[in-house]
C-alpha cells in the first residue's frame, strides 16, 4: 500500500499538480485519504525522500524539492579562453545565470590510486600532482573535480598553486610542451562513497555520475586525468557532437 501512495504522489509531482516548493498533504490527511496507518504513510514519504523528490522540513511537513540543475559540458574543457581576469570560468559562467558560485581549490602531491596511475601510465611509486576542487552554487555543494598530472612535468608550474589559473591548466600544459589534442571520456553511474556523501551533502539514495577525462598529446602520452563527481539530482550532462559523413554519404 505504501508503494501505491508513493506512486500517486510521484505522479502528481511529475505532472505538476504538486509543483516545486509545494507542500505535500500532511501525514494525517494521507492516513485518512487512504485508510492506512501512519507507519504506512511515513514509509511512502520516506520512499519519496530517498528518491530525492521531496524534502522534510520538520515540523512543517514535506515539500517538493526545487531543482535548478547545473549543465555539465565536458567538451568545454578544451575551448579556447580567455575568460575574465577577475573571475574564473566556473564563476563567470554561473554568475551570468544569476547564481552565486564559489569554489575551493587544494593542491597535493600523491601516489595516485591504481586506476589513475594506469590511465597516466605511471610506473609503480611514481607520484602525481592533484588539484582538488569542490564547487558550490547558491550555497549548495554541486560537484567535486580532481585533476591529476604526472608530477615530473608540472612540478615547477602554476598547476602546483592552490588558486585558479585564468587561462586554464590545459594551456599551462601546452606551454610546458604537452598540448592535449585528444581526450577519452568515460561516464559511470554509481552510488556515492561515504566521503562523497559528506562533502556533497547528499540525501539518502542519491546516485552520482562519475566522469573521467584522460587527455593525450599528439604522441599519445597521457598528461591529465580529470575526475568529476556529479550528484544525479543536480546535473544534466550535455555533449556536443559533430557528424562526419561516411565515404560516399551525403
Amino acid at each position: 500500500m505504501y508503494q501505491q501512495i508513493s506512486e500517486a504522489l510521484r505522479q502528481q509531482i511529475a505532472d505538476g499538480t504538486l509543483p516545486a516548493g509545494a507542500q505535500l498533504p500532511t501525514e494525517a490527511d494521507l492516513t485518512e485519504r487512504y485508510g492506512v496507518g501512519r507507519g504506512t504513510v511515513r514509509q511512502a514519504l520516506g520512499d519519496l525522500v530517498n528518491a530525492g523528490l521531496v524534502v522534510p522540513q520538520r515540523p512543517r511537513g514535506y515539500f517538493v524539492r526545487e531543482r535548478r540543475p547545473m549543465v555539465f559540458r565536458p567538451q568545454a574543457e578544451f575551448r579556447k579562453r580567455p575568460f575574465s581576469a577577475e573571475m574564473d570560468a566556473f564563476v563567470l559562467e554561473h554568475s551570468a545565470d544569476g547564481r552565486e558560485p564559489r569554489q575551493l581549490i587544494e593542491v597535493a602531491i600523491v601516489e595516485p590510486a591504481p586506476d589513475i596511475a594506469k590511465r597516466l601510465q605511471l610506473e609503480p611509486g611514481q607520484l602525481a600532482a592533484v588539484r582538488r576542487r569542490i564547487r558550490w552554487l547558491d550555497g549548495e555543494p554541486f560537484n567535486l573535480n580532481d585533476s591529476y598530472f604526472p608530477l615530473d612535468i608540472v612540478r615547477e608550474s602554476e598547476i602546483m598553486r592552490p588558486e585558479d589559473i585564468t587561462r586554464g591548466a590545459n594551456e599551462v600544459l601546452a606551454e610546458l610542451g604537452y598540448r592535449q589534442v585528444t581526450a577519452l571520456d568515460e561516464v559511470y553511474v554509481r552510488m556515492p562513497t561515504p566521503d562523497e556523501v559528506h562533502r556533497l551533502e547528499l540525501g539518502p539514495g542519491t546516485p552520482v555520475g562519475y566522469h573521467v577525462c584522460t587527455g593525450y598529446t599528439a604522441e599519445g602520452k597521457p598528461v591529465r586525468v580529470a575526475v568529476t563527481v556529479l550528484p544525479g539530482d543536480r546535473h544534466v550532462i550535455s555533449y556536443e557532437r559533430r557528424w562526419e559523413p561516411q565515404d560516399g554519404a551525403e
